[in-house]
């Protein structure tokens, strides 16, 4: 079971921004959570597109305010 939900780093960062789009399967959210418990740079990876998105949407929101 272990094996099927392995997935190397370059994987997981293509489902993590595939997540940001649409709903990952069971499968491969179990995959990610999995594989973001035993490595380091994954999960800053995530928090890093989260903070990106996030001051994206606050970027716009200012934006949007100065017209």
């Amino acid at each position: 079971m272990i094996m099927m939900l392995s997935r190397s780093c370059r994987q997981v960062t293509h489902l993590v921004l595939q997540a940001e789009d649409r709903a990952l399967p069971l499968r491969d959210r179990l995959a990610v959570r999995l594989h973001m418990l035993m490595c380091k740079a994954c999960p800053r990876f995530a928090d890093q597109l989260a903070l990106m998105r996030s001051a994206s949407k606050r970027w716009r929101q200012y934006s949007e305010s100065q017209d």
